[in-house]
């Protein structure tokens, strides 16, 4: 999957895009972590109930020189994409799916693309 300026998880509506203003050091005070390659990515439990042992994870990806993203909800090996909105826990998933965005869009990392 390629990395683009705007994003949206499986079956959602709502398209994010990365923040004009974002920041290397913003990236790393919420939990990015930088690869190899200078990539940053966040993995965050969206299992309220069981956050070490997730059976589904938000996975965000930013490029090396922050002009583009990719995101998606991950089965918890990682290896498979999930629809949080058809399973059947759908409501704990998309609370902890909708905390983490508004955390990302206080922090001008990615905000939520106006309709």
């Amino acid at each position: 999957m390629a990395f683009d300026k705007t994003s949206k998880l499986q079956g959602d509506d709502q398209a994010y895009t990365i923040s004009d203003g974002i920041k290397k050091f913003s990236l790393r005070d919420v939990g990015f972590s930088e690869g190899k390659t200078g990539s940053f990515t966040l993995v965050r439990s969206l299992d309220p109930t069981s956050p070490y042992s997730a059976t589904v994870e938000l996975k965000v990806t930013v490029n090396a020189d922050l002009t583009g993203f990719k995101m998606a909800a991950v089965a918890a090996n990682g290896m498979r994409e999930v629809n949080i909105f058809k399973m059947e826990r759908k409501d704990a998933f998309l609370e902890q799916f909708h905390y983490i965005m508004e955390n990302l869009a206080e922090r001008e990392i990615i905000v939520p693309v106006e309709h």
